[in-house]
């Protein structure tokens, strides 16, 4: 006879019921972590995920059989059956069509989430009065084949560097995989295009400062054994997992924030579902003071003009994005030919 399954609970999270049904579905079946327990691991780094999606549309990678069946991202709130206070942000795709995705205002949104076997939430780097202009310049630190988190680490210690001398703070975290991501809260002011831009700036900056560790070419062929600069991660609809979000790996890890100090010398499978919420108790949120200061990012947008006027303009966008005025030819450098390739 097959097992009886667990009741449907009902929780009291901000001021909202959220109902949690099927708690004991297993989500990490190598692990054994339930659904009960990825809602309560949301709940327990509540302050620090409540933080990180705070007023930003939201994109859900939901799991209905756990992380071992099929996923899928949920761009749109369902149009029937979500609670009256659930709130909502509206998005636009660079094709121009319209959504209307989550839009976090207390943890009670994350809990609903989670009912809806949410594991991953991805946040776009706006607010939901803003959404065309980002406040979050974000540095994806990937790392290629032949390198490590230990390179990605080392890399991010560089770019340190190169924030301090133009005053800029950021917010270095895990990926919860083998990456690094570091944040700039910056002024509402610049849009995508823009944004991007001085991202790309400050990515050849720092390729500039360490060519033998940190590379920004798009083509993977010509990356090498170096970390990747992932500047495409500020193109519109390009989202990175929040900070304290769960992975959809065996081991359940977590996207976790850390101080500079530390990340010289922490393993990204140190921080996971049972790992995090003890360290989240003792040491709190490193990203708490995230909203304090904004940067003004004038002076990268300075970086990238002298970068054009020396010969070194646009990057490849990604390959679903509308072609992009000054955007250099969609095509690897092993295939360049005159039919298809102008250099310069």
């Amino acid at each position: 006879m097959p097992s009886k399954k667990a009741p449907a609970v009902e929780v009291e999270v901000a001021g909202h019921a959220v109902r949690l049904s099927s708690p004991d579905r297993v989500m990490f079946p190598q692990a054994g972590y339930t659904k009960q327990d990825v809602f309560d691991y949301y709940l327990a780094v509540g302050d620090g995920i409540s933080r990180a999606l705070d007023h930003r549309p939201t994109t859900l990678q939901r799991f209905p059989d756990g992380i071992d069946g099929e996923a899928f991202y949920q761009k749109r709130l369902p149009a029937r059956g979500t609670p009256d206070w659930l709130n909502g942000a509206e998005i636009t795709f660079p094709s121009g069509r319209k959504a209307t995705e989550l839009c976090p205002v207390d943890l009670a949104h994350v809990a609903w989430a989670a009912q809806m076997n949410t594991v991953v939430f991805h946040a776009w780097p706006v607010r939901a009065k803003d959404p065309d202009h980002p406040d979050e310049l974000r540095i994806d630190l990937d790392p290629q084949p032949g390198t490590d988190f230990g390179n990605a680490a080392e890399a991010a210690g560089e770019l340190r560097a190169v924030l301090d001398e133009i005053g800029a703070i950021g917010w270095p975290k895990t990926s919860g995989g083998r990456g690094v991501h570091v944040y700039l809260r910056i002024q509402p002011r610049w849009t995508f295009v823009e944004v991007r831009r001085a991202t790309i700036a400050l990515a050849r900056a720092l390729e500039r400062r360490r060519p033998d560790l940190v590379t920004t070419s798009w083509w993977k062929e010509e990356r090498g054994e170096r970390v990747f600069v992932d500047f495409n991660q500020m193109a519109r609809d390009r989202t990175i997992a929040a900070a304290y979000s769960l992975r959809a790996n065996a081991r359940a890890t977590a996207s976790t924030p850390l101080t500079w100090d530390e990340l010289p010398d922490v393993e990204p499978n140190d921080f996971d579902l049972r790992t995090l919420p003890q360290r989240f108790a003792k040491v709190g949120d490193p990203h708490a003071g995230i909203d304090d200061a904004a940067f003004d990012i004038t002076p990268l947008l300075e970086w990238s003009a002298a970068d054009e006027r020396e010969g070194h303009g646009d990057m490849p966008y990604p390959p679903d994005h509308p072609k992009m005025p000054g955007e250099p030819p969609r095509v690897q450098p092993s295939k360049k030919n005159p039919a298809n390739w102008t250099e310069g």
